[in-house]
């Protein structure tokens, strides 16, 4: 991978993280609030909808970057020869790149991702005055509580929406004879979004649950499908599936703008 190229994935990919992670912010807030252990309500409602946003806008653009550096990386150097640079391997290639992308976005992603779900679920308190509240209880394994679930949570994620989003941009672009516009792979990004999101819902209510938890109690243990049984347990499928509407609204708009900027800044840098 060339210099040039790097620093493109880099720019293109904060550029895209920040953009979609303020501007589908109160939707977040609504998924986290309606997958919370107390309830929509007493979580919140529709209160302080930016609670927390501080803490996004600090993680986004370091965490989609390394995300795409990995991504394109992996990419490119097992494209480069062996078994997996033949065309009919091409969703192996992207599948594993995308799962490498996550695990190590995942180091700046979760931190965040608790101090920001914690101030959502309880709007009356600060980003910072969560953040302290969390390294004094906890420690700094406090910031990393469902690092687990979150990567069990994105890894499928990516698994399905990544092949999912280079296919459709493919056939689409091998049906009109050239490469597609930025809005087209943002299309392709949006529908590949929705599709992940539904299919995930459960594990994203689990890694919820897991860093929402008190502290040394079972949940927070985060053992996944003992949460998962609890909350089958307790409210059926529909507990499995709570927040799915805003998570695959969220992440299909959120897909549109994140693939779609990706491309577009990507393009105009080389």
């Amino acid at each position: 991978m060339e210099r040039r190229e790097f620093v493109a994935s880099l720019v293109a990919g904060g550029c895209a993280g920040m953009c979609v992670d303020l501007t589908l912010f109160p939707l977040d807030t609504i998924k986290t609030r309606l997958q919370s252990q107390q309830g929509f309500y007493k979580a919140g409602g529709f209160r302080g909808i930016y609670a927390g946003v501080p803490s996004a806008a600090v993680g986004s653009f370091p965490n989609a970057a390394a995300f795409f550096v990995t991504y394109e990386c992996t990419k490119s150097l097992l494209g480069a020869g062996g078994a997996l640079a033949a065309p009919h391997a091409a969703p192996v290639t992207h599948m594993l790149a995308a799962s490498l992308g996550e695990i190590v976005a995942c180091l700046i992603r979760v931190p965040t991702e608790v101090v920001k779900q914690r101030t959502q679920a309880s709007p009356s308190s600060t980003t910072y005055q969560m953040l302290l509240a969390t390294l004094r209880e906890e420690g700094v394994r406090g910031l990393y509580r469902g690092f687990g679930s979150t990567v069990l949570r994105e890894i499928p994620f990516s698994l399905v929406q990544f092949p999912l989003w280079e296919y459709l941009k493919t056939l689409w672009s091998w049906r009109q004879g050239h490469t597609l516009y930025s809005w087209q792979a943002a299309v392709c990004g949006a529908f590949a979004g929705a599709v992940a999101a539904f299919v995930t819902t459960p594990l994203d209510v689990a890694k919820t649950r897991i860093m929402l938890a008190k502290a040394g109690s079972t949940t927070a243990s985060g053992n996944i499908p003992v949460v998962l049984y609890d909350v089958w347990k307790s409210r059926g499928l529909t507990g499995l599936f709570a927040g799915s509407i805003p998570r695959m609204t969220f992440i299909s708009v959120g897909g549109f703008i994140f693939l779609g900027t990706y491309e577009k800044v990507r393009r105009t840098l080389l």
